[in-house]
């Protein structure tokens, strides 16, 4: 083969790599809020709906809308109680794969996601995401009633409960009602005679950790 072939077929190769890259651009297409390059049109038109907040699925059942077909169809099992993904370990059953594949950590024991701050891992991105707000000590859910925040939304459902003056945990025995569930745990040992705090010292055995930790003093 001669020079000028090997040359035309260079000039060749090139051409046809530039006809790739300028198909590859006309296939791509660019978000105009935010830049993000999407393989299609129609992916564009489904990311779109993120800066738009339309919500074109609606759930029959109570209304609520989403973007897109699938959030819709894994929503519907909430109603219906599907639950097609089981674990193979304890045969729980969810609504989504993604929960299955956290759950299974709790059995394999794998904590992929880690502190930056201080090396503590975690099984769920979520987990660590509230955990962080120890280091950083945002605290985004704020009672409406005295202001007071906290870095968890449960703990603020909890707080609203001295304001409610709610009270959904009820001692079977007597009647007696708790904000907490950890409260009326404690209370049902008075019944039970359940003494699990050991004193380790004497051997005295005591309902509550409180009343152990007072006991203590008397040693030291």
């Amino acid at each position: 083969m001669g020079v000028t072939d090997t040359s035309t077929m260079k000039k060749e190769d090139a051409a046809e790599q530039r006809d790739l890259m300028e198909l590859e651009e006309t296939t791509v297409s660019v978000c105009p809020r935010c830049g993000k390059r999407l393989g299609s049109k129609e992916q564009l038109v489904k990311h779109i709906r993120i800066h738009t907040g339309e919500k074109p699925f609606t759930c029959v059942q109570c209304g609520k809308g989403f973007t897109l077909n699938r959030y819709l169809k894994i929503h519907v099992r909430t109603h219906t109680g599907d639950k097609p993904f089981t674990c193979i370990q304890c045969g729980k059953s969810f609504t989504q794969k993604i929960t299955l594949e956290n759950h299974m950590r709790t059995h394999t024991g794998v904590k992929p996601f880690t502190c930056i701050q201080c090396g503590k891992s975690f099984g769920q991105k979520k987990t660590l995401d509230v955990h962080m707000r120890i280091h950083t000590g945002e605290k985004p859910y704020e009672c409406v009633q005295c202001g007071k925040c906290f870095t968890q939304k449960k703990h603020l459902e909890v707080h609203m409960r001295i304001h409610t003056g709610e009270r959904p945990y009820a001692c079977v025995q007597c009647g007696k009602s708790f904000t907490k569930k950890k409260n009326l745990e404690e209370h049902m040992r008075i019944h039970t005679g359940e003494k699990t705090f050991t004193c380790p010292q004497c051997g005295k055995c005591f309902t509550l950790n409180r009343c152990l930790k007072i006991h203590m003093r008397t040693h030291t």
